[in-house]
């Protein structure tokens, strides 16, 4: 295919207006290596402006009238919706991702700015409480209201570069936070697009900043103290570094997971376990099992375990894997190489250790085909960390507490998936299971952006999902009335 953005080099967002550096990058497709646009990196200077500009406006923007924020945030949203089918296409470019799930993620991306609007116009209305209750309260009345923390550092992932993007920028605004946002280096057109139609609104200059910074650059960032708090979406070791580095900050971190679908004895119709297996299928491998709640473990009770692995394998097997701008793609490349590579070796191990393949295990450039395994050794490196790809693992347990007890052995704590019809034990389900959120009757990749959003143990700390990551950016500050006739 020709290189028809050969000339073109897209502009950051410095303090609200495009700006252009020294240097730039490069971004390709994970599906061709073609380039599909070249991106202009911000000076040490224009990094230092960006901030300071930030920090300027803190007071500001604060001040800025609800309506004012909500409209912004309607703008996006319609904007977005008006241009979804380009800006699908674009993502589909710099990811890789088939366009079926690239449309998919410029919904959400709409229905974020909608839901954050709608917060914008009720938050913070102000919770009074009487403190006559005891005689030294006589006449005091308390009024809590939240006030932002101060401007954050959003840092985006590769894997949903528009809407985990748009769950940093929309609650900052909602709240009327300045925000810096640093997109991955492999995908920032899409969140150049997202500065582009915040500019298009009446937000005060300052307030937001979209910079296209190499990683090797973030140090720097990270540590400046008008950047108090940092919302990171990544991987681990990453993650738990940032927060190591600067432990006076807030940090909000999304990290991996080891997704767990768990399918019990009373899910045991032909029905049940078709639909299970489809979810399983489907799951486990879309956006090439490039989300940390992709499905990575199968659980399955002994008396459906043998009906279900055969329903498993041809529903991955049914998977169209291809041309990432074709409708009927389910399956496209990995975000790189390096990134397959890595798949590569992990199955390997686990099948020179004795795991049993069952489809899959073949890899050409960017391409991993959707693979599952089963009798996978417990010390395998696929078992203990998040594969990030289309890799599906089968376990065979003997009951519910063996099942439960499976799932909690992992480092991880994101989301878990549970099969089942008992409402007894989807409520212990969601007792026992030591993640952020547990989906019964489906599998763990199921999010709505208005949850709550996040996880236990080595899967971060803080919650996403507008109205929850509105409340982390903010914290409670209380005046007290004195000498009121209550």
């Amino acid at each position: 295919m020709p290189d028809t953005n050969e000339a073109v080099t897209h502009a950051f967002w410095l303090a609200g207006r495009k700006a252009t550096g020294e240097s730039t990058l490069e971004v390709t497709s994970p599906w061709d290596g073609r380039r599909v646009g070249v991106v202009s990196v911000p000076t040490d200077a224009q990094i230092e402006e960006a901030v300071a500009a930030a920090d300027a406006v803190r007071e500001e923007f604060a001040a800025t009238p609800a309506h004012v924020r909500a409209a912004a945030l309607d703008h996006v949203s319609r904007r977005f919706a008006e241009r979804s089918e380009e800006i699908a296409r674009l993502i589909s470019d710099e990811n890789g991702k088939p366009i079926k799930w690239a449309r998919g993620e410029v919904g959400r991306a709409v229905s974020v700015f909608r839901f954050a609007a709608e917060e914008a116009r009720r938050f913070n209305s102000g919770e009074a409480q009487r403190l006559d209750t005891d005689a030294g309260g006589t006449g005091r009345l308390a009024l809590t209201r939240r006030f932002p923390r101060g401007t954050v550092l959003g840092i985006a992932p590769f894997n949903f570069p528009l809407n985990l993007s748009a769950h940093k920028v929309a609650p900052a605004i909602a709240v009327g936070t300045p925000i810096i946002l640093k997109p991955a280096p492999a995908t920032p057109l899409s969140a150049l697009i997202l500065g582009e139609l915040l500019a298009e609104t009446e937000l005060p200059a300052g307030s937001w900043s979209v910079l296209t910074v190499p990683n090797d650059r973030m140090p720097a960032l990270v540590q400046d103290e008008r950047l108090p708090v940092i919302s990171f979406t990544g991987s681990e070791k990453v993650g738990y570094a940032i927060k190591e580095s600067v432990p006076l900050k807030h940090c909000t971190l999304e990290l991996g997971g080891n997704g767990a679908a768990v399918v019990l004895s009373d899910y045991a119709s032909d029905a049940d376990l078709d639909w299970a297996a489809t979810r399983i299928g489907t799951f486990s491998n879309y956006q090439g099992g490039q989300s940390c709640i992709s499905v990575q473990r199968v659980i399955a009770d002994a008396s459906v375990y043998e009906e279900l692995v055969p329903k498993i394998v041809a529903a991955v097997e049914g998977q169209v894997t291809g041309d990432p701008t074709d409708d009927a793609t389910d399956v496209g490349p990995l975000i790189s190489e390096d990134a397959a590579k890595r798949v590569e070796s992990w199955v390997d191990e686990a099948v020179r250790a004795g795991a049993k393949l069952l489809t899959g295990g073949k890899r050409e450039g960017s391409n991993y085909a959707p693979t599952v395994l089963a009798d996978v050794p417990a010390d395998a490196t696929l078992s203990c960390e998040e594969i990030f790809g289309p890799v599906l693992t089968l376990h065979k347990v003997t009951d519910e507490d063996e099942a439960f007890a499976a799932v909690n052995d992992s480092k991880y704590g994101l989301q878990a998936g549970v099969f089942t019809r008992e409402v007894r034990t989807a409520f212990r389900a969601h007792r026992a299971l030591e993640v952020g959120g547990v989906i019964i009757g489906d599998v763990p990749s199921y999010r709505a952006d208005q949850m709550p959003y996040g996880g236990a143990k080595k899967s971060g700390v803080g919650r996403e999902g507008v109205r929850y990551a509105m409340e982390d950016y903010t914290y409670e500050r209380v005046m007290v009335l004195t000498g009121l006739d209550l």
